[in-house]
Order: structure tokens, then C-alpha cells, then sequence
């Protein structure tokens, strides 16, 4: 009786990708990023009137929800600072191209914003491959957080901090005699850096994952320096909101629960590097 041997599968080697690969994966990787930015820069494009009007420049205006929100709640408190009555910015456009290039830009910034959940996803999908499978495991549920966190930020600095710094920074006067004619450029500058300053704020809890995760951070560290960085948080909150101390607080506790937060995220990873070493 003949022998019939069996035939071992070989193994398939996984493919070596070279530096150009890489490079042409990460291409097709910020393609497809863009593709969706510009998709959504589109849509705000086309939709203009609900961009500037009811989005952009409704803060400006004593209308605006938590303007409203915060009258109704200065009268309750008897506190007048927090009540914004009869507040209309004269914004005014001084160049020639400056509507149609302002149009542009937001459109531009509303198509990333929107956007923003599927770029971290690309970015994800060219790091995977790097990663273990247990980083894998933790890493796509950081997507998701890294986008609420972005959101939050955004909608947190839109709706709070937008509104007290158009305010103070609209209605300042050091004179009487000196009226204030906002320019559109500078409007558009401050909502901007204040929105996207503070969605990146928010995103302290992932920095301070990774910073702890490679050993940088401790969180005792953050401990230690937590007076500072309140200290800091009032100087800011003072900064952008009315002269009161309770507006001050609806800024500033939030941000305080977020470094808390972030303490918290330090300290788990922190021990659970301690528990991977011994």
C-alpha cells in the first residue's frame, strides 16, 4: 500500500512594505481625508444662509440662545452682568474679495469640523498595521472618544465661551467717544481660534493617555501641579467673560472637571504600566 505523504502548508510571509509603500498608503489615506473635508466644505458652501446666519454669526447678537439663557438666569440670580440686552455688533467688510473669501474659509473649517470623526478614522487605519492586537482593541475605541471629545469642545466653546468673549471683547470701550466697527476678518479670527482652541482643549484626556502610556507623564505630576494649572483656568476664564464671578465658574468648572478627568485616565494607565513591568 502506497504511502501518501502529507503536504505541509507553507506559510504565507506577510509583505515587507517598503518606504514608498508607506509613503503611497499615506497617500491614499489623506485622498480619501480630504475627499471627505471638501464633500462637507461643499455642503456648507451651498448652504449659506444657515452657516452665517443661525451659526456664525448668531452669537453676535442678544437673540442667541444662551444670551437669552443667560438674561433669564441674571434675573433669577439679580445678577445684571450676566444678561446681554440689546447687543449687535456693526460688523463690516472692508475688502473687496473679503465676503467671498470669508465664505470660503468657514466653508472650508465647517467641512473639517464635520468631517473630523472620519479623517481620525483614516489616520487610524494607516497606524494600525503598526500596533499590537491588544493597542488595536483599545486604539478604535479612541476614535470614537478623540471625536466626542473634538465635539464637545466645539459645541462647549460655541455655545459658553464664544458668546462672553464676543460680548466683553465686542462691547470694550475705553472711551465713550471711541464706537467700536468690527471688521467681518476679525470677527470670523476670534470664533474660530476660540472654537478650535478649546476643542483642542478637550482632547487633553487622549494626550494624556499617550504621554503616560511612553512613561513621559505621571499622575502625580499632574497632582502636584493641578493649583497651577487652576490658577491658570481662573486668569483665562476671567479673561473672556463678564466681570462676575459666576460666569467665571460656568467657564472655568468644566475645563477643571476635564484636567480632573485626565488625572483620572493618568492614573489608570499609570498602574496598569506598573502591573505590565512586574
Amino acid at each position: 500500500m502506497e504511502e501518501v505523504k502529507s503536504k505541509k502548508e507553507i506559510p504565507v510571509k506577510e509583505k515587507v512594505m517598503t518606504f514608498w509603500d508607506h509613503l503611497d498608503e499615506l497617500r491614499w489615506h489623506i485622498m480619501r481625508s480630504l475627499i471627505a473635508v471638501v464633500v462637507f466644505a461643499i455642503i456648507a458652501f451651498v448652504n449659506r444662509t444657515i452657516i452665517f446666519d443661525y451659526i456664525i454669526l448668531a452669537p453676535s447678537t442678544s437673540d442667541f440662545l444662551t444670551n437669552r439663557a443667560l438674561c433669564q438666569l441674571g434675573d433669577w440670580l439679580t445678577i445684571d452682568a450676566l444678561c446681554i440686552k440689546n447687543m449687535k455688533l456693526q460688523i463690516i467688510n472692508i475688502s473687496m474679495s473679503g465676503q467671498f473669501l470669508t465664505h470660503m474659509y468657514i466653508s472650508l473649517i465647517a467641512g473639517f469640523i464635520l468631517a473630523f470623526p472620519y479623517v481620525l478614522w483614516e489616520i487610524w487605519r494607516f497606524v494600525k498595521p503598526a500596533m499590537k492586537e491588544s493597542e488595536q482593541k483599545y486604539s478604535s475605541g479612541g476614535v470614537l472618544i478623540s471625536s466626542v471629545l473634538f465635539l464637545t469642545g466645539i459645541l462647549f466653546s460655541y455655545f459658553l465661551i464664544v458668546p462672553l468673549t464676543v460680548n466683553f471683547l465686542g462691547t470694550y470701550q475705553v472711551s465713550a467717544s471711541v464706537y467700536n466697527q468690527i471688521s467681518l476678518s476679525s470677527y470670523i479670527s476670534t470664533v474660530v481660534s476660540v472654537t478650535f482652541a478649546v476643542g483642542i482643549v478637550f482632547e487633553l484626556p487622549i494626550l494624556v493617555y499617550f504621554l503616560t502610556k511612553i512613561g513621559v507623564l505621571t499622575p502625580d505630576f499632574m497632582k502636584r501641579n493641578r493649583k497651577y494649572m487652576y490658577v491658570l483656568m481662573l486668569i483665562v476664564a476671567a479673561i473672556i467673560t463678564p466681570p462676575d464671578m459666576f460666569s467665571q465658574i460656568l467657564v472655568v468648572f468644566p475645563l477643571i472637571a476635564l484636567y480632573e478627568f485626565s488625572i483620572g485616565v493618568s492614573k489608570r494607565i499609570y498602574k496598569k504600566n506598573l502591573e505590565e513591568l512586574g
